[in-house]
């Protein structure tokens, strides 16, 4: 009786497994469907002007031969990529200057790899592979940090608002949504203004910029500091820098509290719990310490979702606003 009630768990996972796989595949279909639809017809329509372009440019002038062009148009991209850019009979330099290099730093260790920039040279990418083994572990450490100092500041305005207000339940949810709302203004909804002066973005793209930015998705697109026909202050780099550090650390928060609301509500991950602990207690099987075990561990996390973060079990990001 036992070892079918297991073998029935055992299927129910699988079953589970199978299920999230069909909705991740699927979800990843249906973007990929919209982003056909949305980008492929200026994908057309930008490759059919550049070839009317070249084609205009070796008619116009004939003593243009069309290899010749090429290997130009190549060199110029190539150059590009390694942050040459011409100006009239000069080139423009400064992608691998000390704040450029301090940049780049951040997005290596960061995973943001924006794939503008890169090492060219071979012991400079050797470099770059033992510097983020040991950066990225450090990066890790340093958010689970500023995550672990935002709970606590929220959990501290919480009880500070308790005592002087007597709200026992009102506060938590109060607190929360202040800190949401704080984050999304300090690091979604105000950066895109500056972005605006600094780099001549509309607010859109600097919207698009810091979310993709902090997410650490890092399409590479857009990046600050990149424009050769702007002058930047000395600061600027530095302030995106820190404003990238806690940024990321305020979304690992917001992402995890979305993931604590799918997982909350899936049966898959409490319901199934709740039954195989019963059944464990009803065979009288010796694991039912486990079970046990299991719906503490369940219980637990129920009391963090609808209550303060406890901050000695933080680890980032575990916990969520």
């Amino acid at each position: 009786m036992v070892a079918a009630r297991q073998q029935q768990r055992r299927r129910r996972r699988h079953w589970g497994v199978l299920v999230l796989l069909a909705a991740y595949v699927g979800y990843l279909g249906l973007g990929a469907v919209v982003l056909q639809a949305l980008e492929r017809p200026a994908e057309v329509q930008a490759a059919q002007q550049l070839l009317r372009e070249r084609l205009e440019l070796l008619a116009n002038h004939t003593c243009l031969q069309g290899p010749a062009l090429q290997r130009l148009v190549e060199g110029i991209v190539q150059a590009y990529k390694s942050g040459i850019t011409l100006q009239g009979n000069t080139t423009s330099l400064g992608r691998w200057d000390y704040s450029g290099s301090f940049f780049f730093s951040i997005s290596a260790i960061t995973t943001i790899g924006y794939g503008n920039l890169s090492p060219s040279t071979a012991v400079g990418r050797i470099f770059c592979i033992v510097f983020a083994l040991f950066g990225i572990p450090l990066n890790l450490v340093l958010l689970n940090e500023i995550g672990h100092l935002m709970l606590l500041g929220v959990q501290h305005c919480a009880r500070h608002l308790e005592e002087v207000f007597h709200w026992q339940n009102k506060t938590s949810f109060l607190m929360k949504t202040c800190a949401l709302v704080t984050g999304l203004l300090l690091f979604l909804l105000l950066p895109p203004l500056l972005f605006s002066d600094k780099e001549g973005w509309s607010y859109e793209e600097g919207f698009y910029y810091s979310f993709i930015t902090l997410s650490t998705i890092g399409f590479g697109d857009y990046v600050i500091g990149m424009n050769p026909d702007r002058t930047y202050p000395s600061w600027y780099k530095n302030v995106i820098s820190l404003w990238i550090l806690f940024g990321m650390a305020w979304l690992a928060l917001v992402i995890k509290f979305c993931i604590n609301l799918l997982e909350s509500s899936s049966d898959f991950c409490q319901c199934n719990k709740n039954t195989e602990m019963a059944e464990d207690l009803m065979d009288g099987n010796k694991n039912s310490m486990t079970g046990l075990q299991n719906a503490d561990i369940c219980c637990d996390k129920d009391t963090k979702a609808k209550g303060p973060v406890d901050s000695h079990s933080y680890t980032a990001p575990t916990e969520a606003l």
